[in-house]
């Protein structure tokens, strides 16, 4: 389960912010919204997080940066070659910020081990970076990496607890990829676990990397998959009884990476096509629709179903920007509550996304005050990540109305106007 997630000077985030799954005190719904996890220095965790601000108020760029970190400990060491800079973006608008590195760090639980890994960098190398290992309350250091200016080069410092080819790992690191990342590539077994809730457990669909409906797809194939979306549908008010997968062979353009060229071809070969077609069931008699027959909400469900029902199984981490996108509200507050459901998540897996939706903040029973984060941009248009709980709201106050009249921030400052003359 991710614990936090701090992120420093990427594009509006120009000061540290940290996003926590840590509950607070409260006692309310502790059997539903939160997650026991044996460990002192983060007793309880939650099972989801929401995300409101303005447009533009950066909370996007708070799920970028989770994304960015993700695709630098997994490309680093095998897509980025010698000598190429990374496209990070720091906070622009200050000269003292455009010179500074963008700083990252997770720590998250897996096996009941608490792991604390983060790095720093800019466009043209990996400034620092360190591995924190909490088998016990006193953390061990598996590696910690630092930049000398003075030397041009990369000082490390390795803990006992970290086995196997340190220096042969250090030697093969270049200064655009982490040590992390090599060392993995490199068959480190104890660093393995880390590299892979990066690259497996993390989920993160946003408009940078849209949803895969592969995988619903390959679940309607079978006939146990087929039906937990059709159930997964009907609970959410949706008449469909059964969906039928027709597949055929065709010929169309593949996209295929070659790693050792560094490029990327596209090429004419024969691939799969699925054809969906939607049986309803009503008081009426059954009708049989095809895939473009249906609304868009219906289709990004079916699409979302899949991964869902994947995640609440296995207990992975589920992020996504602006989740009410053709989405209806009810549906939105029924896919929370999965995750909310011990029965569902047997996984304990988290659902943290972002939405303009202020109807969820009033919704019966849907969220904890300390599952609600807030994001505005000051004076200096840098973004700024509050939680609700802060502003002690008390336990029966309205939330929608308090937040759309300003009271917790995170709205826009709108000319009524709308920049019109009269």
């Amino acid at each position: 389960m991710l614990i936090e997630f701090r992120v420093k000077n990427f594009r509006s985030l120009r000061d540290e912010q940290v996003l926590s799954l840590v509950a607070s005190k409260d006692k309310s719904f502790l059997d539903t919204h939160t997650q026991a996890t044996g460990i002192n220095a983060a007793p309880t965790l939650l099972r989801s997080a929401v995300i409101y601000g303005a447009n533009a108020s950066g909370k996007s760029n708070l799920i970028k940066a989770l994304q960015y970190m993700r695709g630098v400990v997994i490309e680093s060491a095998s897509v980025i070659q010698p000598g190429q800079t990374f496209a990070v973006q720091p906070f622009r608008l200050d000269s003292g910020s455009v010179g500074q590195p963008t700083e990252f760090e997770v720590t998250f639980l897996l096996d009941r081990v608490r792991f604390q890994y983060g790095f720093a960098m800019t466009s043209q190398r990996i400034i620092s970076e360190y591995l924190l290992v909490y088998k016990a309350f006193k953390p061990q250091q598996w590696f910690a990496r630092r930049f000398d200016a003075e030397t041009n080069k990369d000082m490390y410092d390795f803990g006992s607890d970290l086995k196997g080819q340190k220096k042969i790992w250090e030697s093969s690191t270049r200064p655009n990829s982490l040590f992390l990342s090599m060392a993995v590539q490199l068959n480190s077994e104890g660093l393995r676990p880390v590299f892979d809730w990066f690259a497996n457990r993390l989920i993160i669909f946003n408009e940078q990397a849209q949803l895969n409906p592969q995988v619903s797809i390959q679940m309607l194939k079978q006939q146990s998959g087929r039906q937990k979306i059709c159930d997964f549908l009907s609970a959410a008010d949706i008449s469909i009884a059964d969906i039928d997968v027709e597949t055929r062979k065709v010929m169309g353009q593949a996209v295929h990476f070659d790693q050792a060229i560094g490029k990327t071809e596209v090429r004419l070969e024969e691939i799969e096509e699925h054809q969906l077609r939607f049986r309803h069931i009503t008081e009426h008699g059954e009708a049989v629709l095809d895939f473009m027959d249906e609304s868009n909400g219906t289709r990004n469900l079916l699409f979302l179903a899949g991964p869902v029902l994947d995640i609440l199984s296995k207990g992975l981490i589920l992020v996504i920007d602006e989740l009410d996108t053709s989405l209806h509200t009810l549906l939105v507050r029924e896919l929370v509550r999965l995750f909310h459901r011990p029965e569902v998540n047997t996984g304990c897996a988290q659902l943290i996304f972002t939405t303009h939706d202020t109807s969820l903040l009033d919704a019966l029973n849907l969220f904890r005050r300390d599952q609600i984060w807030l994001v505005e941009k000051d004076r200096d248009q840098a973004s700024a990540l509050v939680s609700l709980s802060e502003f002690s709201p008390r336990k029966n106050e309205a939330l929608e109305r308090g937040y759309l009249t300003g009271r917790y921030g995170g709205i826009p400052f709108l000319d009524h106007n709308l920049g019109l003359k009269h």
